[in-house]
């Protein structure tokens, strides 16, 4: 223990020596919550669309005046030839483009009943698909306007009506920043943790003061030990930084359950850092630690369910994005901060990354070569 001892005092000197690593623990967090937050919004708005009004009637220009004013759409094109339209789909101006036909007024009164053409530019598939439901709901609020102008309720409706009121918990304005602040905060703790791990014992390989570690009597244990506290006392620091801006910034901060975030995140920066130093195991220079692990974050990133959820991934996907830390991480993150999560519900997140933790730490151990 003695052994240890020293050795932590070396890395904590070598740390606060590092002007670098200052700035990736003092600097990121502020960064990515300051900036991604705002940027990462599944809402998808000012929408390109083009429309073809071939009937110039009133209810023409009424759905127009809809589509116009609504918050999704910008209406860049506006023609009365169907080719037109249709070109500029071809031409990549507009994201959609609606085309009213003639006689689209008469229809409608005649025989209760008209059609209309919604081409979309599926090159983009969410934007499309989005683009072309956000148009569809403002037709459906269209037609039911011109219903409620056509029927005469009596004053006992002879209709069955149910009358649907939501409530949204967690989250009552259906907020992106809410919902994305927290996996972002797991995600800065998954690269900050796996990148300082895996350099700095790659950087001691670079340097040659591994060497002088290796002839020591120092153990194999003790030296992991020795490089896996000080990092994860950094990872409390970021955490720290990251809540703070979070609450600041964005409004969101634990409640009474600050304990478990704190508890759960210890032991997922363990998990990560054990990561971290088996790639530095099997790479010899810091750009090879730096590709390797920008491997693994990407995808740890990619399948943790921060933008895609996985509930929407094919089933061989699920099993192997449930077998990823930071899936529980950004889920634990999500539970505790916006949900108040308890004890009772994160003991399967602790014991299932407490497990990866254990595995990655032991077999950092034990491939980790020291010639005496």
């Amino acid at each position: 223990m003695r052994a240890l001892k020293h050795l932590l005092k070396k890395e904590f000197k070598q740390i606060l020596r590092d002007p670098a690593i200052m700035r990736l623990i003092l600097v990121m967090p502020a960064i990515q919550l300051l900036v991604l937050p705002f940027a990462a919004d599944y809402e998808i708005k000012n929408i390109k669309i083009g429309i073809v009004d071939q009937d110039h009637s009133s209810y023409s220009k009424l759905l127009i005046h809809k589509i116009e004013y609504s918050d999704y759409f910008d209406l860049v094109q506006y023609n009365h030839d169907v080719r037109v339209g249709e070109s500029w789909l071809d031409e990549s101006k507009v994201d959609l483009y609606l085309n009213i036909p003639s006689k689209f007024e008469v229809d409608l009164v005649r025989d209760k009943e008209a059609s209309i053409q919604l081409a979309v530019n599926a090159v983009n598939g969410t934007k499309g698909n989005l683009g072309a439901l956000y148009a569809m709901n403002i037709i459906r609020d269209f037609n039911s306007d011109i219903r409620s102008e056509w029927i005469h309720w009596t004053r006992t409706n002879p209709l069955p009506l149910i009358d649907i009121t939501h409530q949204k918990w967690y989250n009552e304005k259906s907020d992106y920043q809410t919902f994305m602040v927290p996996g972002i905060l797991a995600i800065l703790l998954t690269m900050v943790g796996s990148f300082l791990a895996a350099m700095n014992i790659v950087k001691e390989k670079e340097i040659g003061t591994i060497e002088q570690l290796n002839v020591t009597p120092i153990k194999k244990y003790e030296f992991i030990l020795g490089k896996l506290i000080p990092f994860w006392l950094m990872g409390y620091i970021i955490l720290t930084i990251g809540l703070i801006i979070s609450f600041l910034i964005h409004g969101i901060a634990p409640a009474s359950n600050i304990g478990i975030l704190y508890l759960f995140s210890g032991l997922y920066v363990f998990c990560i850092l054990g990561l971290g130093f088996l790639v530095s195991n099997f790479t010899n220079t810091q750009q090879q630690a730096m590709m390797v692990s920008f491997f693994f974050m990407l995808i740890f990133i990619l399948m943790s369910g921060l933008y895609t959820p996985i509930e929407s991934m094919p089933e061989w996907a699920q099993k192997i994005a449930w077998s990823n830390p930071a899936t529980y991480m950004v889920d634990a993150m999500r539970l505790i901060l916006l949900k108040g999560a308890r004890w009772a519900d994160m003991t399967t997140h602790m014991a299932v990354v407490g497990l990866i933790g254990v595995v990655f730490n032991c077999a950092a151990v034990f491939t980790y070569r020291k010639k005496n």
